[in-house]
């Protein structure tokens, strides 16, 4: 039998995805209610953290201990992956030693190349290309508040970094409309655009995309890794900046989302995040919840 990692979204069917959006509101209500709930009681997450986190740490490593488990926090530095051990070595070696292993790291390669050696079930915490993740506590939140998001419109307003990669693929799985305004050079990845096309519009005026939108979505503008690139991209980002006269053009009742952390006075404006239809805190909070749904799935 194959072991099932979570990489990308496309790793789960549709159905499967929408399971595991239910499972996660039932699992909150549980957790709400102080009901003790350990499925994966003596069960151990290995976590490989080569860029920072807030929320995917805390999310996971809460997460398990909840359902029961245990987790171990390793950067680098506290492996031989920093002197230069091959990555299927560590894979052969920490797979057969605990249950399952999360990784947040820049290049999907490693997480690909870590997933093809290791013998227990691997989940993307975050790569350059894709925050899988991410997406599946934005699908619940937005199912908590409106039902089924099939024939929605979703405006995605800034860079088409990863988690702009993994609304595209949602935007298929769970048939949505993706409007995606980026200035021109800051496109997602066209081979991901091309996979999920039917789902997609294209747009540079962010005006236009957020034009009715049932929800609205940004992110940060320079991600870990391009702090290099900020002053360029501060420059080219003019005009992206979801404040109240953008939100305006969108439904009179749409939600705004942002995956944290945030920039008042960039990507947002302080009105907006703080504002009645923002939901940033309720989404930050269903990582929590959705990554259980998860983990109970790929191990329980």
């Amino acid at each position: 039998m194959n072991t099932q990692h979570f990489l990308t979204l496309n790793d789960l069917p549709a159905s499967t995805l929408k399971s595991l959006i239910h499972r996660a509101v039932e699992l909150k209500a549980l957790t709400k209610s102080g009901a003790i709930f350990e499925p994966l009681k003596n069960r151990s997450l290995a976590m490989l953290f080569s860029k920072s986190s807030t929320r995917t740490r805390v999310s996971f490593e809460v997460g398990m201990r909840q359902l029961g488990g245990g987790t171990l926090n390793l950067s680098p530095n506290d492996t031989q992956i920093g002197r230069g051990e091959p990555l299927e070595d560590t894979a052969r070696v920490i797979s057969s030693m605990v249950d399952a292993v999360m990784i947040r790291t820049d290049d999907h390669a490693k997480v690909t190349k870590f997933a093809e050696f290791s013998s227990v079930p691997v989940i993307n915490g975050l790569t350059d290309d894709f925050h899988p993740c991410q997406l599946l506590a934005d699908m619940q939140t937005l199912y908590e508040l409106r039902g089924s998001i099939a024939g929605a419109t979703i405006a995605w307003v800034g860079d088409g970094n990863n988690v702009c990669n993994s609304f595209m693929n949602a935007a298929k799985l769970f048939d949505f409309t993706l409007n995606i305004a980026t200035p021109t050079g800051y496109e997602p990845n066209s081979k991901i655009i091309e996979a999920n096309k039917t789902n997609l519009r294209l747009i540079n005026d962010p005006n236009e995309a957020v034009f009715n939108a049932d929800v609205v979505v940004t992110d940060t503008w320079a991600s870990m890794g391009q702090e290099d690139e900020k002053k360029q991209r501060l420059n080219a980002f003019k005009g992206y900046c979801v404040d109240q006269s953008l939100m305006n053009k969108a439904s009179k009742d749409a939600i705004f989302m942002h995956c944290l952390p945030a920039y008042r006075g960039l990507e947002c404006s302080a009105q907006v995040i703080e504002g009645p239809q923002s939901v940033v805190f309720q989404e930050a909070e269903n990582r929590l919840h959705a990554q259980k749904a998860l983990l109970e799935h790929l191990l329980a």
